[in-house]
């Protein structure tokens, strides 16, 4: 197959990718979905003592994604969480995170995510944000985004919330946030309406959908962010960090808003303690 060039993402060329993307969602999701709620071969791959866990459902999933993406774009780079790299400086590189969310998958609540991001020339450009128990997937590029599922296909758009004192915030899990960051991110629940917990990425499409306003993480991994890039700007919501920088092809604190205004109201109490 020969190598896309950078003048070679026509429309007709996008929509090859997005369609191979969906069929990258079906193939993860048949490993996945028999190994939900069951004994599923869990392991702990923890060094520094904190629990970190990965099942046979993370391995076996990004083996089959990445088993298609070979036989289809043999060309092209792969990242995953589970299996490393592979020509990660290709010119389409794809980002992988099999079960986002795996301590939710383990506990039996549908909340964990697939997430499966393409980077072109560096940038995040094509993501999408899985969720096969109730069957959604959230897909998205700069042309715009929308959420495939049983129901049939929707628009996803943003929702305007411009206060702090009218948001619907949630972050993974306040713990991880520690010193300066949980004094910010203390101060930022006092602020908010609403604040809701261990969403994981599934958080990240409530943004888009314009069911939640405001997401706050941090310690993100690429493979944790990358895919909800282009999902997100395609419905209209922002990504940063905690300065209020672009969140591209790395992770750490992230800021994730619907409105411009709010997320600037965020960026003033979390700036403090951005790394």
């Amino acid at each position: 197959m020969p190598t896309a060039s950078a003048t070679d993402l026509s429309p007709e060329r996008l929509d090859a990718l997005d369609t191979f993307l969906l069929d990258l969602n079906a193939a993860s999701a048949e490993v996945i979905l028999p190994l939900f709620r069951t004994e599923n071969g869990l392991e702990d791959k923890a060094v520094t003592g904190l629990f970190d866990p990965v099942t046979e459902a993370d391995k076996g999933a990004e083996a089959a994604i990445r088993r298609l993406i070979a036989q289809k774009f043999p060309e092209h780079g792969v990242i995953g969480e589970e299996y490393g790299e592979d020509r990660p400086d290709a010119e389409f590189v794809w980002v992988l995170d099999p079960i986002d969310g795996t301590r939710a998958f383990i506990a039996g609540i549908p909340v964990w995510t697939t997430l499966i991001g393409l980077r072109f020339q560096g940038q995040p450009m094509l993501g999408s944000i899985g969720q096969p128990h109730v069957g959604e997937v959230f897909i998205g590029d700069a042309r715009g985004s929308r959420l495939e599922s049983k129901s049939g296909v929707k628009p996803l758009r943003v929702r305007s919330c411009a206060s702090l004192a009218q948001a619907i915030t949630t972050t993974t899990d306040p713990l991880l946030f520690q010193d300066a960051s949980a004094e910010a991110w203390s101060r930022l629940r006092q602020s908010v309406r609403l604040a809701r917990y261990s969403c994981d990425a599934y958080a990240y499409a409530m943004v888009a959908m314009g069911s939640l306003d405001l997401v706050v993480e941090t310690g993100l991994k690429s493979w944790d962010i990358e895919a909800a890039v282009p999902v997100l700007a395609g419905a209209g919501g922002m990504i940063t960090d905690w300065r209020g920088a672009p969140v591209g092809r790395h992770g750490g604190q992230v800021a994730i808003a619907g409105d411009r205004a709010l997320l600037d109201q965020a960026i003033e109490i979390l700036k403090p303690a951005a790394l």
